[in-house]
């Protein structure tokens, strides 16, 4: 299977939206500190995602992204289809030129297995991922650290004020 950077991240950023749908509006910038994910990469992503109605942009002070509709209406299989990520196994790209033009003798094979991931990823929503206990633990150790993180700057500010 060939499921590049740009199918996995979209997938973790859609997550992470998830996981913080709570919070409100998620800007890109917590999400890329989070997912360690550059910035301009997830600008690609959800523009994307918001031209396939996946999620809506919030403008202003306080704005950011938020889920389109619910976590249970939104499935893997979704995010990889809107940022035109192919699941597909075969050597051609299913072009069914695999032999200088001609169909090898596995491509039906990996066709097929093609089709079996897209439909098992179809099943997956998002609400699915938030309620693993496993996910919840990361989600909540990202938490943490972007808050130490957060907590480390404003010392350095304070210190570098007080030299003054």
């Amino acid at each position: 299977m060939r499921l590049t950077t740009k199918g996995r991240y979209a997938v973790t950023a859609m997550l992470d939206l998830a996981l913080h749908e709570d919070d409100g509006p998620i800007s890109l910038a917590d999400i890329s500190q989070r997912q360690e994910i550059s910035l301009s990469y997830l600008e690609q992503l959800f523009s994307k995602l918001r031209k396939n109605q996946l999620v809506s942009s919030v403008r202003g002070p306080g704005g950011g992204y938020e889920l389109k509709d619910s976590a249970n209406s939104i499935f893997i299989a979704q995010i990889i289809d809107a940022v035109n990520e192919s699941l597909d196994t075969t050597r051609c790209g299913g072009a069914g030129d695999c032999q200088g033009g001609e169909i090898c003798l596995t491509h039906y094979l990996w066709k097929d297995l093609s089709q079996q991931i897209h439909e098992f990823l179809s099943n997956i929503s998002l609400a699915d991922l938030v309620e693993k206990n496993e996910i919840r633990r990361i989600a909540e150790n990202q938490d943490r650290k972007k808050e130490l993180i957060a907590a480390d700057v404003v010392d350095q500010i304070t210190l570098s004020a007080e030299s003054l």
